[in-house]
């Protein structure tokens, strides 16, 4: 009899999981506490503004176009939409709890079976279930980070609202009220630029400037031909270099170089990011330490026309005076501010975990020791999806289930323990030197998505072919090129 799989979350991750290991005769459930499928891009999660960061076209799944009438840069409400028809279209609905909370997950190790505490969230009935294995699809974008401010219990007692940009998901709640928007990255330049003409002031907070790109690279070349491709990704010196890419970071390098610079030019010229004194001081190159940021349409202009206040400090203290809530910036200024949106990143979390097994998936810096960033080496039984932060996320998340379809299958041979432990620690000194520590607690593998897709594939003995790779050099990565790994699967395993 096939396995009873659990699987926790509803996004990308899970659902592709669950469509893959349904169409191999697994059993699957999955939880999610949100009302909706769709992971970040639920109703509940959805910030004013939020798009995707890459074009419609190498952000679906491999065997599921978006509709026709989507517009290149989706909004989250037709991402989620998508998410919806998928699980549809695959008859994955029957296999949802949606509004249910896993409390806990515990493994039994001498009967191999994990025992799942849920909380119904409308009723808050609890349920116990048993489960052959779990695969935990939860996402790296699991649990808000806010700043503890100084004085942010007496802000929040006099009215005031201090919230992360996942949580603030209605923008008349601005209407007329002095707002902060705390943060450079994608989400806050988002929810600055939406809440213009709403909020009754604006202005954006940050401490350390990035690097954007421009969805269109002097207003003409669209940014998928630059990154989203693997010559793009070959621009960045992976853990080991063969091929071109030895080349390029041996002696082309200077042809290498060449193209970054030309890049950070048009980059800085296009954004006047010299005129607004907001240039990072770095290369461009450090847009590789964490994730690439797109350029949030307006936002720039909004700056300039002083629609939106930009300001390089942060907060040091909230205060209530006569009934104003005011900020202490750290440069002495105070302003005004009713809400406060802090767009200052995730903390990656498995809280329905005990501590003993969390102790074993992770090191004592808290990484996440996982082989493939799937498979702990340590617990029997227990696999992660989607904990592959990336260009191309929901293909990292896809091809991830595949492989472990293949592994449950029984013919992925994997490396000894030990050579799985040497990989997984030379893999997250690279990653946290290369990064600055700003590697997510090891989940985030920008910009090497492309790269690890090939391990995975080659794992399972399916790579691309040369034609397919040849093509990728050049133009933006088709989520249809994977759709064989399936079939190859099926045909593996003689499913109907």
């Amino acid at each position: 009899m096939k396995m009873n799989i659990a699987i926790i979350g509803a996004g990308f991750g899970g659902l592709s999981a669950a469509k893959l290991l349904k169409t191999f005769g697994y059993q699957v459930t999955v939880f999610d506490k949100e009302a909706d499928v769709g992971g970040v891009w639920s109703a509940s999660r959805r910030y004013p503004g939020l798009t995707t960061q890459n074009v419609k076209s190498t952000y679906c799944l491999s065997d599921f176009p978006y509709p026709d009438h989507y517009p290149e840069w989706p909004t989250g409400a037709q991402v989620q939409e998508y998410l919806e028809a998928y699980a549809k279209h695959f008859h994955l609905v029957e296999d949802l709890k949606l509004s249910t909370e896993v409390t806990s997950a515990d493994l039994d190790e001498d009967k191999n079976i994990w025992t799942i505490a849920t909380r119904d969230v409308k009723t808050n009935e609890v349920s116990s279930h048993h489960f052959d294995y779990l695969i935990i699809c939860n996402g790296i974008y699991s649990k808000p980070m806010i700043p503890d401010y100084p004085g942010a219990a007496e802000y929040v007692a006099a009215g005031g609202r201090l919230c992360h940009t996942s949580e603030f998901t209605h923008l008349s709640d601005a209407k007329d009220k002095d707002v902060l928007v705390i943060g450079y990255g994608k989400s806050s330049c988002d929810v600055a630029q939406a809440l213009v003409g709403t909020a009754k002031s604006m202005a954006v907070i940050a401490r350390h400037l990035m690097w954007k790109v421009p969805k269109h690279l002097m207003n003409v070349l669209n940014y998928k031909h630059l990154f989203l491709t693997r010559g793009g990704e070959g621009l960045f010196k992976y853990i080991r270099v063969k091929g071109i890419e030895k080349f390029l970071h041996g002696i082309g390098k200077p042809i290498r170089n060449s193209m970054m610079n030309t890049v950070q030019w048009i980059v800085t010229k296009q954004c006047k990011l010299r005129e607004l004194d907001m240039h990072p001081g770095t290369s461009l190159e450090t847009i590789a330490t964490s994730s690439i940021s797109l350029v949030t349409e307006g936002f720039y202009e909004n700056i300039v026309n002083g629609k939106i206040q930009f300001k390089k400090t942060s907060i040091e203290r909230l205060e209530v005076v006569d009934g104003k809530k005011i900020a202490h910036l750290s440069t002495g200024e105070k302003m005004n501010a009713d809400i406060i949106i802090c767009g200052t990143g995730w903390i990656q979390s498995v809280p329905f975990l005990n501590q003993s097994l969390q102790r074993r998936i992770t090191n004592e810096e808290g990484d996440f020791r996982l082989y493939r960033n799937i498979l702990p080496v340590d617990v029997p039984r227990l696999a992660f999806v989607g904990y592959n932060s990336s260009f191309f996320s929901q293909l990292n998340c896809e091809i991830a289930g595949m492989w472990l379809a293949d592994l449950l299958g029984g013919q992925l041979q994997l490396p000894s323990r030990d050579t799985q432990n040497q990989q997984i620690t030379e893999k997250l000194a690279w990653m946290k030197k290369r990064t600055g520590g700003k590697h997510a607690k090891g989940t985030n593998i920008v910009p090497f998505s492309i790269h690890q897709m090939d391990e995975l594939l080659n794992d399972m003995r399916l790579p691309l072919s040369t034609m397919t790779r040849f093509k990728q050099w050049f133009a933006p990565v088709d989520p249809a090129d994977f759709m064989y790994v399936t079939d190859s699967l099926v045909k593996r395993y003689k499913m109907k």
